[in-house]
């Protein structure tokens, strides 16, 4: 094209192949240079030892000079009072190769994220970033961003074929530098769009992507890796404190705290408390504050409201080397309608779903993935193994499954389209999940998945090669659901509802549960743990020992949000740190306390974890006493010595002589009283230790007699060789 039209289609910002025009081109034996620079007075070529002003061919900035050969140059620009040298951005070759390309195109690329985005190089001599994304329906994109004053002409880059990627290399270009892409839409319009697989972003309000590198953080957690690699998850103690970073702790004057801050409170207040984990409610980078970081626009950018990626994995190797696994709350599910996102990527619906019907997802007005499409799943793959991988998380917990499963998940009828075959069932977030499940665990040796998923949908935690969708945990929404509702109701009320609570019971090994107390529970008008308790004030913390206590009794691993742990009155807010002064009064303190022992017992006892998803760790002792709300059942470890027997009174009466059948006659410890002086409790119990005898009760050959606290667990250990 001449001078004009080549102007034109810069101008436009529509421009297929800009490295087709300029730079350096060879021709009947001579060279040619054209450089884009917009606003700019005038432009000298530079060589070692020969300077060449070029020639203005179009106003707008288009400048061309003939070389005598094709040795290196440089280009000293002129512009707005301003001078400066720098390397031509259209002198270099493509920085994707065709083995990228092709996997990109064909949806498969593993590490996705170090070929898309924005990378630190250093090309014939030359720093600087090399910037790709993935728009194949634009018309033409061009980079803007500190790099080049976001000037928005400046930069256009080059498509690269049929995997639909655009590139450019720009000399100059570093860590720290802000940038955005200017896709000119298949539509038409032009937009301003943030890098989808960009390392950081700027904290809002600020949109902006910011260009950093990988491979720089030293870590020291080689010895957690190595020995998370040969644990056994479903078999080790697994007690997880629900942690949202901005809400946890702040400073006196209610600023956040920072990475590091947060990694060095945490890791003590977790280590001093028992927990095995923290999961990390999401910190992809979000917008909105009020979505929790529920709704993400950098989904491979740490927030930047505690610091910078760095920092980030400094936490997470603080939180490790503190023997604190870390597991990521991770949102494939959708993503929101913000216009610097994903939404009409390059002017058509290339992250969102084209079906409206699929499109929108009603409970959050929010867009859901297009996973049926290669390019996208694709995407959303590479982000897991990038968070476990570049991060060392311990275990992503999928958000919202169940609204992925599930094609009319909160819609009407008449508001969602059949399957192939006629169903609900979503076939490509099926088909997604098991190759999720699969990339994780076979490139992150000892990472675990966990999906949050509401409905009976079956075999959730069955392996992929036996029909099942290949997590390895599935939070039990029906145990939280049952044993909140049962205790929410006054104790004169529960010998009528006693089988919410043993129910569970029922399918409790039908997946790989964990039992969550999580966030979603005091929020929205639902009131807090404690304040959903009955009775007076002693009452509701002798009705939350409770709560804790028969959570860590069932099988299933444990979580539960923060503030639970010593009762916080308010429902959690984003916006404020935890009530900590509620520590410096007794029941709060104590209540704390008990959950401490809890981790502790739930750690140390194999009987309270060994078998925790398999029908061999749990035996019922009586679950029939609906008229004084009692419940008795042992946990099994792999040896009889490892049995814990666990009784509840759900009532607020003392139960004196209160038989219980056992597994074994002999000397049995009390290791568990939440009526105890310490936890706040009135102190009725055993004196800590009681006989059970060869007498016969409920089917079992032993019993013991106990005094049953009101609103409380009592749980016993035989000891040792002790017959009587």
């Amino acid at each position: 094209m001449d001078s004009e039209q080549l102007a034109s289609a810069l101008n436009s910002g529509v421009i297929h192949d800009p490295h087709a025009h300029l730079g350096r081109h060879e021709g009947r034996g001579t060279f040619t240079v054209q450089a884009w620079f917009p606003g700019a007075k005038r432009v000298v070529l530079v060589q070692v030892g020969n300077e060449i002003s070029m020639a203005m061919l179009h106003s707008s900035g288009l400048f061309a000079a003939a070389v005598p050969n094709d040795a290196p140059y440089h280009l000293r620009v002129t512009s707005g009072g301003h001078e400066w040298t720098q390397a031509d951005p259209y002198g270099f070759l493509p920085t994707l190769g065709a083995q990228d390309q092709h996997f990109i195109g064909e949806g498969s690329h593993r590490s996705l994220y170090r070929a898309l985005g924005a990378h630190p190089r250093r090309l014939e001599g030359v720093d600087g970033v090399a910037f790709a994304v993935w728009a194949p329906s634009a018309r033409g994109v061009g980079l803007t961003g500190d790099c080049n004053g976001w000037q928005r002409r400046s930069l256009p880059m080059r498509t690269l074929g049929a995997s639909g990627t655009w590139e450019l290399f720009v000399p100059g270009a570093k860590i720290g530098d802000r940038y955005k892409f200017l896709v000119q839409g298949a539509d038409g319009i032009e937009r301003e769009k943030a890098d989808p697989m960009a390392y950081q972003a700027e904290v809002r309000p600020k949109t902006a992507s910011v260009v950093r590198g990988l491979g720089g953080y030293s870590w020291g957690d080689g010895e957690w890796l190595e020995r998370r690699a040969q644990t056994n998850p479903y078999q080790a103690p697994m007690s997880i404190y629900e942690v949202h970073l901005g809400s946890w702790r702040r400073t006196a004057d209610g600023a956040w705290l920072s990475y590091a801050d947060l990694a060095r409170q945490l890791a003590e207040y977790c280590t001093g408390m028992g927990y095995t984990h923290i999961e990390l409610l999401p910190v992809a980078e979000h917008p909105f504050d009020g979505s929790w970081g529920y709704q993400a626009t950098g989904f491979f950018a740490p927030t930047s409201r505690f610091g910078e990626p760095d920092d980030f994995r400094a936490f997470v190797d603080s939180l490790h080397r503190a023997g604190i696994g870390v597991i990521l709350d991770w949102t494939p599910a959708h993503f929101p309608n913000d216009a610097f996102g994903l939404e009409q990527f390059d002017g058509t619906r290339l992250y969102e779903h084209e079906d409206l019907q699929q499109r929108i997802n009603p409970d959050w007005d929010t867009y859901a993935f297009n996973i049926g499409r290669y390019e996208v799943r694709n995407f959303l793959l590479a982000n897991a193994l990038y968070w476990l991988k570049e991060f060392h998380i311990d275990g992503l917990r999928v958000d919202a499954v169940s609204s992925m499963l599930y094609l009319d998940y909160s819609r009407k009828h008449g508001e969602w389209t059949p399957n192939r075959y006629g169903g609900r069932e979503n076939l490509e977030a099926i088909a997604f999940f098991k190759m999720f499940n699969q990339w994780v665990y076979s490139e992150c040796p000892g990472a675990i998945t966990i999906a949050e998923e509401s409905t009976a949908w079956p075999a959730i935690t069955k392996p992929v090669h036996d029909g099942g969708l290949g997590f390895g945990f599935k939070w039990n929404m029906g145990w939280m659901h049952d044993t909140l509702s049962y205790l929410a109701r006054d104790p004169v009320y529960r010998k009528h509802h006693q089988n919410v609570l043993t129910f569970s019971i029922l399918y409790a090994f039908s997946e790989n549960f964990v039992l969550s107390l999580s966030h979603d529970e005091v929020v929205h008008l639902k009131h807090s743990l404690i304040g959903k308790m009955p009775g007076d004030d002693w009452q509701k913390f002798a009705n939350m020992r409770l709560l804790l206590a028969y959570q860590h009794g069932m099988p299933g691993k444990k979580l539960l949000f923060m503030g639970g742990e010593f009762g916080m009155r308010e429902e959690w807010s984003h916006d404020f740190s935890l009530d900590w002064h509620l520590l410096d009064i007794g029941p709060h303190r104590e209540l704390q306390q008990l959950a401490r022992d809890l981790n502790g017992l739930h750690s140390s006892e194999p009987g309270l974890h060994r078998y925790d998803n398999e029908p061999r760790g749990f035996s019922w002792l009586d679950f029939s006493d609906s008229a004084n709300s009692v419940l008795a059942f042992v946990r099994h470890g792999e040896y009889a010595a490892d049995d814990v027997v666990c009784v509840y009174n759900f009532t607020p009466v003392p139960r004196p002589g209160y038989r219980v059948p056992v597994p074994f006659a002999g000397r049995w410890q009390e290791i568990l009283n939440t009526d105890s002086f310490a936890y706040g409790g009135s102190n009725t119990g055993n004196n800590g230790v009681v006989i059970a005898r060869e007498e016969p009760y409920n089917g079992r050959p032993c019993s013991v007699v106990l005094t049953l606290p009101p609103l409380s667990a009592v749980w016993l250990k035989r000891e040792a060789e002790t017959p009587v």
